[in-house]
């Protein structure tokens, strides 16, 4: 549980790092979200930023922190006898912002006043990216704005200081972060003892969000779950596990608290890999293995990033699939056709942390640049680590049909990748694995309890 105190020094530090901008950070809570009418609504999930300075409250509530005094405030109007009837009692919004360490709450419709007598007074209205259309559409309501101006005048500023703030996890967010990823393993385990030939995708995809819900706030993105991992993100669940097949199996958790996991694990359908299966596999673990002993503070992320790919390209070497000299071939681009995305991306309130302000403010900086190399630019998080910084290293090896036909017509790397022997992985899938490190003063340590993931780990769970 994050401590009351924490929002309030949140506030203070932001103010801190914004104190030369002046203005009123103005952050919205999300709304509900209708499933099929306005009272049938989905599992109600907070806007993350808001969370992090102003807790959990709950729709229909905004924050406001004033740069330029010590006021913090919230604006919201208390549920109605007519909402209670359904409802039950529900704290007040005085109830809420005391949680928070926020003593000034005013009536919802005051809002529109104070935020017009700020502009026409010439101070700046500081507000983070929309990626809601609900919350876009109220931002330009209450700025005076259309829509168009409201996506060009978000707040640079507010968006540097509330990345360089979560980015760096406090040790009771670390806590968070254990007990959540915890829930993550337990996911996993699931599934694991229950992959049996026969049974559906849409089973085990269905235990695993039942743990999540038994132990979180539900899942931290939709499972992916599928023996059809050449697909990175395959959202479906529509197969029956087939002998021989790999089942590849990435999700998480969320917590109460709002701080998510993220795990990937691929398993052999029927208990034990094949040779071929073997031989990929223990490329992809060398390289999770290496990834985590190379974490720690003062180092680039995107230099163990390319260190993954080398250990993929000799590995790929190793194995007949690949050619030539690992460090060339991964410096142009050639093991993207195996591996087209980045070695992990920030973890916290959010499962692609703070991905709705934009990736290159968060994994990017004046000193590390995006690669514009096809694969390596998917790399979410580049920059230097600090102590603090929560990743996942989750390295892959993926056999892409339809790419492969693409670059075989192009003529791409020829005398990197042996597309002849490419041929016999054609009906492959993929494989990933994924854990999530804390990056510590001397290095880093993985969250959450130990989750199988050797070969013989995995093969004696599944028995």
């Amino acid at each position: 549980m994050i401590n009351s105190n924490s929002f309030s020094h949140r506030r203070m530090r932001l103010r801190s790092l914004m104190k030369d901008c002046g203005g009123l950070v103005v952050l919205l809570s999300n709304g509900e979200a209708p499933m099929n009418y306005l009272s049938n609504v989905y599992r109600y999930r907070q806007d993350s930023s808001f969370k992090y300075f102003f807790s959990q409250m709950r729709d229909g509530v905004v924050g406001v922190i004033d740069l330029d005094s010590d006021a913090d405030m919230v604006f919201g109007d208390d549920f109605t006898i007519d909402d209670i009837i359904w409802m039950g009692n529900q704290p007040t919004v005085s109830d809420l912002a005391n949680d928070c360490e926020v003593n000034k709450v005013n009536p919802l419709s005051d809002l529109d006043n104070f935020v017009k007598s700020t502009v026409n007074s010439g101070r700046k209205v500081h507000y983070l990216p929309a990626y809601r259309s609900d919350t876009l559409i109220k931002i330009a309501k209450l700025t005076g704005q259309g829509i168009e101006e409201v996506k060009q005048n978000v707040s640079e500023y507010l968006i540097r200081a509330v990345v360089e703030l979560r980015l760096i996890k406090s040790d009771e967010e670390i806590v968070e972060l254990d007990k959540i990823c915890n829930t993550g393993v337990l996911m996993h385990q699931t599934v694991m003892k229950s992959c049996k030939i026969g049974q559906t995708e849409q089973y085990l995809a269905g235990l695993a969000e039942g743990v999540s819900l038994s132990f979180g706030n539900g899942i931290s993105f939709p499972v992916i779950l599928s023996q059809n991992g050449q697909t990175l993100h395959n959202p479906f669940h529509n197969g029956i596990l087939t002998d021989g097949k790999l089942l590849l199996v990435d999700m998480g958790a969320e917590s109460e608290s709002g701080y998510c996991s993220d795990y990937t694990r691929t398993l052999p359908v029927g208990g034990k890999f094949s040779q071929k299966q073997k031989e990929i596999y223990e490329i992809v673990l060398k390289a999770n293995l290496e990834s985590i002993k190379l974490a720690k503070p003062g180092i680039k992320w995107q230099d163990v990033h390319f260190n993954a790919c080398k250990i993929v390209a000799e590995g790929l070497i190793s194995v007949g699939l690949m050619n030539g000299n690992a460090e060339e071939a991964v410096e142009l681009g050639a093991t993207s056709l195996f591996m087209p995305h980045g070695l992990g991306h920030a973890l916290g309130m959010d499962v692609h942390d703070m991905e709705s302000l934009g990736e290159n403010f968060v994994g990017y900086d004046r000193q590390v640049g995006r690669s514009t190399v096809f694969g390596h630019a998917s790399l979410r998080f580049g920059k230097e680590t600090k102590v603090g910084n929560v990743l996942t290293v989750e390295p892959g090896i993926y056999f892409i049909p339809q790419l492969i036909d693409i670059w075989v017509n192009e003529g791409k790397f020829k005398d990197f990748i042996n597309y002849h022997k490419l041929e016999q992985y054609r009906d492959f899938g993929g494989i990933r694995i994924e854990d999530d490190i804390v990056i510590t003063d001397n290095g880093c340590r993985v969250l959450g309890k130990p989750l199988e993931k050797t070969v013989d780990e995995v093969q004696n769970i599944l028995i």
